[in-house]
């Protein structure tokens, strides 16, 4: 019986391993995500405060 217990808690150590990595992957990507969409949302404020000719974000600059 204590090779099957041993086998069994190798499996469950192993998911969790798994489930680790994929969380690390997952906000990696998130980090990769927020990154572009920071870079994205900083690209449209400065064309909104070019074509309103105003500052949006205060700045104090437009554009």
């Amino acid at each position: 019986m204590g090779i099957f217990w041993d086998l069994l808690q190798q499996d469950e150590l192993e998911k969790q391993q798994q489930q680790a990595d994929n969380i690390e992957d997952r906000v990696t990507h998130l980090e990769l995500e927020l990154e572009k969409t920071r870079a994205l949302l900083k690209k449209t404020l400065v064309a909104l405060e070019e074509h309103l000719n105003k500052d949006i974000d205060g700045d104090g600059q437009t554009g």
